[in-house]
């Protein structure tokens, strides 16, 4: 069911960006495009772009997501990056007035996706998500042979969707495969969440990542359904089962059209009123008119945008989709504890993080999958931790500072409030950060705390000290005992007190050679080149021409295999 928003301005087309043209974004692409809605690819790598040629003339393209946001022309994001991303990159076009679509799942935690429910209701944005099959016509179908009572009392369904890859390493196969899955069976249940549920999950390519997941969950009625998925089956399937008192259905996606959707009026009666017996019919094709699932969900995007109405997969449908998501990822890690719905911490800290027991962790702070805090650390509440974060001893986070994924801290640190760090940041052993540039005990300045901002990939030595008020650009490099005051570019290496810049570091931590007269300097241990470019303005800048600066380093150059002092000597 749909409900009206307020009424906006009908943009003109092409509007959309869409965020991320790889593995499943070029599908996105392929339809937007055909609709003619596609304005703008957003991409961090030129060679994902340089693919989007025939036909796509007059589409933008871009690396930078920062100006598809400042584009006025751009009224529309679908973003389908990497699920890691999708809270950052759908809160910022949330915050920039633009309707959004974002791939399944809308985000990782529970708590992000009622942020994100919560930013479109207040600025009266469409948010919508990508759980394909609620828009393929068998699924459609299904459900209304449920309002029609062609089924009868629905009794149970299941779910299975197997294949041998595409196999992921960083998110396992519940999280991969399962949303759609989990999403048809809310729907045909009215919406309504389990009561309760198990999951149990096994791993056998990467330790941590279970390869095959399966779900069981009992709702109100006594209406049970069950998931299985699995990336290491010899063969594909893709098969849901619907049963009913009167009749049961199985819409099976890898039969071709004609015969997806079957339906059998199976019955059970009882002989001599004790003994049931099958009373089983002929099955029956459902005719089903022809239509792709994916051009049907991205108009029904375009045409929500359009009359400023509620898309069938709203925010809230992909909250509970999440919702049952994190219970199914909390009985898996418990091994198959059955989990309650009035029970599950959804609203707490994620447990699936280490802490040592002197450790501190408030109620109320928030704190990513495979994060480590060692001894006498003490994390605040309306402090945010991203994945895989690693707090040596001794370190304070203040409340509301915001840390990104893969941040490493090393022992003896203090984050304060007005503090923003990016992914990927190092903070060496007994650095200082300073919220207030001229402090006094008898004078109270609390709630003017200074905004200090370190991007991603930056390095500060140890023992150096940030004065507050600074932004410390993306793999900038602060030496050891420096005393940084200003700005600092990205790739800038500064050391001494105060710090100036002497250079510009790579990527990997190695001092870039930028002979007289070149402009191009080569990193000894990636091979990445870097560019030395000066603005209009007069301001010089470095930038990788390998890869995007906010793109992740592939797998084989994120493990160093040489000490620095042999690529020095």
């Amino acid at each position: 069911m749909t409900s009206r928003l307020p009424d906006s301005p009908t943009p003109p087309l092409p509007s959309l960006a869409l965020v991320g043209g790889g593995y499943w974004g070029k599908n996105l692409a392929r339809n937007f495009n055909a609709l003619g809605a596609l304005h703008t690819l957003c991409d961090a790598s030129p060679n994902t772009l340089a693919n989007f040629s025939d036909g796509y003339e007059q589409v933008a393209k871009t690396t930078s997501f920062d100006e598809v946001l400042a584009n006025d022309q751009i009224s529309r994001v679908a973003i389908a990056a990497p699920a890691e991303h999708h809270f950052k990159l759908a809160k910022a076009a949330l915050m920039a007035d633009k309707d959004v679509f974002v791939e399944k799942p809308l985000c990782l935690h529970v708590h992000e996706g009622e942020e994100l429910v919560a930013l479109a209701s207040s600025r009266k944005r469409v948010l919508m998500v990508g759980h394909l099959l609620q828009y393929h016509p068998c699924v459609e179908k299904i459900r209304s042979l449920l309002a029609q009572g062609e089924l009868g009392k629905l009794q149970y369904i299941t779910s299975n969707r197997l294949n041998l890859g595409k196999i992921r390493r960083e998110e396992n196969a519940l999280w991969s495969f399962a949303p759609h899955d989990l999403s048809v069976i809310l729907s045909l249940l009215g919406g309504h969440l389990p009561e309760s549920l198990q999951c149990t999950g096994d791993s056998w390519l990467t330790s941590g990542v279970a390869d095959t997941t399966l779900t069981s969950m009992k709702f109100n009625d006594s209406v049970s359904a069950h998931v299985f998925v699995s990336w290491l089956n010899p063969f594909k399937e893709q098969k849901l089962t619907v049963v009913g008192s009167r009749a049961m259905v199985v819409f099976d996606d890898t039969q071709v059209w004609d015969q997806k959707l079957t339906l059998f009026r199976h019955r059970i009666t009882w002989q001599n009123g004790r003994e049931p017996m099958a009373d089983k019919t002929l099955a029956e094709t459902v005719t089903v008119p022809e239509s792709e699932p994916l051009r049907n969900e991205c108009q029904h995007f375009l045409d929500c945008c359009e009359q400023r109405v509620t898309p069938r997969t709203d925010g809230n449908e992909g909250l509970n989709v999440l919702k049952v998501l994190a219970m199914a990822q909390e009985s898996m890690e418990y091994d198959g504890q059955r989990v309650m719905r009035n029970t599950l911490a959804v609203t707490r800290p994620s447990r699936v993080f280490k802490s040592h027991p002197t450790a501190e962790i408030d109620d109320g702070c928030r704190i990513g999958v495979g994060s480590s805090i060692w001894h006498f650390s003490h994390v605040s509440s309306g402090a945010e931790l991203g994945e895989r974060c690693n707090l040596g001893q001794n370190v304070f986070i203040a409340p509301d500072v915001t840390i990104g994924s893969n941040v490493k801290i090393q022992n003896n640190v203090s984050v304060y409030s007005g503090t923003t760090i990016e992914d990927d940041v190092f903070l060496g052993p007994s650095c200082v950060l300073t919220n207030v540039s001229n402090p006094r005990s008898q004078i109270n300045r609390r709630g003017l705390y200074e905004r200090t901002l370190i991007r991603q990939g930056a390095t500060i030595g140890a023992n150096a000290t940030v004065v507050c008020g600074v932004t410390i650009g993306r793999y900038a490099f602060v030496a050891a005992g420096a005393v940084v005051t200003k700005d600092i570019p990205d790739y800038g290496y500064v050391r001494g007190v105060p710090a100036k810049r002497i250079g510009w570091m790579s990527r990997h931590g190695h001092p870039l050679d930028f002979k007289r007269d070149e402009h191009v300097a080569t990193c000894p241990e990636s091979g990445f080149k870097y560019a030395l470019e000066e603005r209009s303005s007069g301001v010089v800048t470095v930038r990788c021409l390998d890869l995007a600066e906010s793109a992740r380093l592939p797998a084989e150059l994120a493990q160093g295999d040489k000490p620095y002092r042999q690529f020095t000597a």
